[in-house]
């Protein structure tokens, strides 16, 4: 991103998002879960990790422990067995047992709806929170990760330095009616076409919205 692509205007913004829409109307977490637990668990393992690793972990470790309860019965050496293929598993591990005390302690085991008790608990962080309200609760939130502040970046949809900087552009310029799903579209969109190596300008559905001065598209 040596040069910054200039800011996209409302228009180029409303089709940018007019195109993800069509192509995928209700988008979906790869994360596998069934239970808002479970979602929880998962959105606090894939901390630098990919969807495909979490949920390679969270098969085994679902099928023994799939509540605070049963997690806290599992215990944080028992957890570490079953997540010791991710990053940072030991600081996972020890957040995520003390979640779960919080959320039997305070919360009756449930995961709470919002964002200022979401924060409270440990190893949740703002994106985090984000994540969980969007899916579970169909918030309009917007979880800003690698993929998003890469595409927020180079397309020049929501230019910023930081992810906070990033996901507040993202609130001003998407579209009301496009922000529930907006986190998923482009998310996906980071993950498999604007990738950070070699991303696919050539075949990418948003190529005429894009800003991005270094971008490759065949001449027509």
């Amino acid at each position: 991103m040596s040069h910054p692509a200039k800011p996209l205007s409302r228009a180029q913004v409303r089709r940018l998002f007019e195109h993800l829409a069509a192509i995928d109307p209700e988008p979906k977490t790869e994360l596998n879960y069934s239970t808002p637990f479970e979602l929880l668990v998962a959105v606090i393992l894939s901390a630098q990790s990919t969807d495909v690793g979490v949920n390679k972990a969270t098969r085994g470790l679902f099928a023994v422990a799939n509540t605070p309860e049963a997690m806290l019965e599992l215990g944080e050496e028992g957890l570490k067995r079953h997540i010791a293929t991710l990053g940072l598993y030991n600081s996972k591990a020890r957040n995520i047992i003390a979640t779960c005390r919080k959320l039997v302690q305070e919360h009756g085991g449930k995961v709470p709806d919002n964002r200022k008790d979401l924060e409270a608990l440990p190893g949740v962080g703002r994106k985090t929170a984000n994540v969980v309200l969007n899916v579970l609760h169909g918030k309009p939130t917007v979880a800003v990760d690698t993929h998003i502040f890469r595409v927020a970046n180079r397309t020049g949809l929501a230019p910023g330095k930081t992810p906070r900087q990033v996901e507040e552009g993202l609130m001003r310029v998407i579209p009301k009616e496009y922000l529930r799903h907006a986190h998923h579209w482009l998310v996906l969109h980071g993950r498999y076409v604007c990738t950070a190596r070699k991303p696919k300008c050539a075949s990418c559905p948003i190529a005429g919205e894009c800003n991005w001065p270094e971008k490759s598209v065949p001449m027509r």
